[in-house]
């Protein structure tokens, strides 16, 4: 069963149980200041759950588009270094919002997986909270899972709460037996099982039972209406029913991996030496998803996630051989495989790879020189004997060559140095500081008058560089010497101010855009563009 099969039957199973089926929610969450992306199926119901919203619907299914960079939910480190995980990911899940409760919910979730699915019986389990008896016999009672194969655990594992306080309740979850070859542990006296860390036993979907609202005490208070809310990823389950112990093998990943292969001359490989692939086809699908719902690179909030993700692709695409921007070619199979599924992704392909190409082309201009100040640094600490990078080096390869804090920690871990974060934090504190002072920095004091004359009268420039690199707009100052000029001859070189520009101005770790731009009556070759102050690009 291909990828998109095993999504469609997974929602015309519960449209037959009198399920509503939704659209996937955006990824930037709507409403929920809390969280920087959407990180699982529940998002969009937090209200009902928190009792201060309702549905039409009593009974809902969807496929919901997730990612997890940050927080509690992070899986970026995980990703490449396994088969597995995902920055980007789908979760299928169904809820009843005070319909239906346990009984239900076990007997669909078993139905769907042995009878529709056919996946063998033997090959599953199930886990349920040590305190929930009630759970426990309905899987003996309403299933013919095997005598045995319900184990408890504790809260840890298997209660679930939104925070501190809210909604919670005990958890049902399914695990599958990839069999003996999937245990990747060496150790003789290991023992595998469920919840033992033993890569042989996949958690395949998590049945949440929300009957508790924690108080500020944290005392737990019966709920006036009981939910189900349940989860399961696709590229999981997608892996187990295509017989693969590696989610990048299926269908859903191939033509991704065989573009990455293809371009770079190197073969893929479930083991070590196919992380590089497995970073650029998750990351790459990431960056898609997230431009795709109007995240654009930046230096803040969403879009610097973005732009870290792109950046760490990158650096793994050198390990390829891959010194030239390619990861916006990724973008033609991502949307081959899901546009039907998510039709924004195809119809914003050409903008997408854009806003990819031009990340890659910017990080490029200082990646190689950062490599060996970098390289320099790490050889300078061997030869004292140190294995910690002092954080103001740190901060110098983020403020002066684009590098993320964590990209060189990705670095020095694979040569066996660890980054001094505290460090990192002071110098970048400092350097706040510094710019709350004055945001000049590098520019000349005798010019700050002129920008500020320039930002009065004309007001801020429209930066259009993350929709488009070509664009029409008009020249609003001419600066020469600190001075607003009128006019400028052949050959001279001045500052040129205009009301909208596609040029990046140099800020934040990030070299200026150059170019061109013209007229009717001149051709103008920009070398440099830069930032006197936060609202201002010349």
């Amino acid at each position: 069963m291909r990828g998109n099969e095993v999504r469609s039957s997974f929602l015309d199973f519960f449209r037959s149980k009198g399920h509503t089926i939704v659209p996937s929610d955006s990824l930037i969450p709507a409403n929920d200041p809390t969280l920087l992306f959407t990180n699982a199926g529940m998002n969009q119901f937090k209200d009902v759950f928190l009792g201060t919203g309702k549905r039409s619907y009593k009974r809902v299914a969807d496929s919901q588009k997730c990612i997890r960079v940050s927080g509690k939910h992070n899986d970026l480190e995980q990703v490449g270094h396994d088969t597995y995980h995902h920055t980007f990911f789908e979760m299928l899940g169904n809820w009843s919002f005070g319909d239906y409760y346990k009984r239900e919910a076990i007997q669909f979730a078993w139905e769907l997986l042995t009878q529709v699915w056919k996946i063998p019986k033997e090959r599953l389990w199930a886990t349920v909270y040590e305190e929930d008896d009630e759970s426990e016999r309905y899987w003996y009672q309403e299933t013919d899972i095997l005598k045995g194969r319900v184990l408890r655990f504790g809260a840890e594992d298997n209660f679930w709460e939104m925070g501190e306080t809210g909604p919670c309740g005990p958890c049902s979850e399914i695990h599958i037996d990839l069999g003996p070859d999937a245990c990747q542990n060496e150790d003789p006296n290991h023992l595998c099982g469920v919840n033992t860390g033993c890569s042989r036993f996949v958690e395949l979907w998590n049945l949440v039972f929300m009957q508790y609202n924690r108080s500020e005490r944290g005392e737990l208070e019966p709920l006036p209406e009981r939910h189900v809310d349940t989860g399961m990823g696709l590229e999981r389950i997608v892996a187990v029913l295509q017989d693969k112990n590696d989610n990048y093998l299926t269908d859903l990943f191939t033509p991704i991996v065989e573009m990455i292969c293809d371009l770079s001359g190197y073969e893929y490989h479930s083991d070590s030496r196919g992380t590089p692939h497995r970073v650029l086809a998750d990351h790459s699908r990431c960056a898609a998803f997230a431009i795709a719902d109007g995240v654009m690179p930046s230096n803040e909030g969403r879009g610097y996630v973005i732009r870290r993700i792109i950046r760490r692709a990158v650096l793994y695409g050198k390990k390829l051989g891959m010194d030239k921007p390619f990861i916006w070619r990724l973008v033609e199979p991502i949307q081959a495989i899901m546009g039907d599924a998510y039709p924004e992704v195809r119809e914003r392909r050409e903008f997408i790879e854009k806003i990819i190409r031009s990340e890659e082309e910017r990080f490029h201009r200082t990646l190689n020189r950062g490599l060996e100040i970098l390289e320099e640094e790490l050889e300078r600490l061997r030869a004292k004997g140190e294995r910690v990078i002092p954080g103001v080096k740190a901060f110098e390869l983020y403020d002066t060559y684009g590098f993320p804090l964590d990209l060189t920690q990705l670095i020095a871990r694979e040569r066996g140095f660890v980054v001094d974060e505290m460090g990192f934090r002071r110098a970048m504190d400092e350097q706040r500081e510094r710019g709350r002072a004055s945001w000049q920095g590098d520019i000349d004091y005798t010019k700050a008058e002129v920008y500020a004359d320039v930002l009065k009268e004309f007001g801020p420039t429209q930066f259009l560089g993350y929709e488009t690199l070509k664009a029409t707009g008009k020249a609003v100052a001419l600066i020469r010497s600190g001075e607003m000029i009128s006019s400028a001859s052949k050959g001279e070189e001045v500052e040129v101010v205009l009301d909208r520009t596609p040029f990046y101005g140099e800020a934040g770790g990030q070299v200026g855009d150059k170019g061109r731009m013209s007229s009717e009556r001149a051709v103008i070759e920009v070398i440099d563009a830069f930032r006197p102050s936060p609202d201002l690009i010349v």
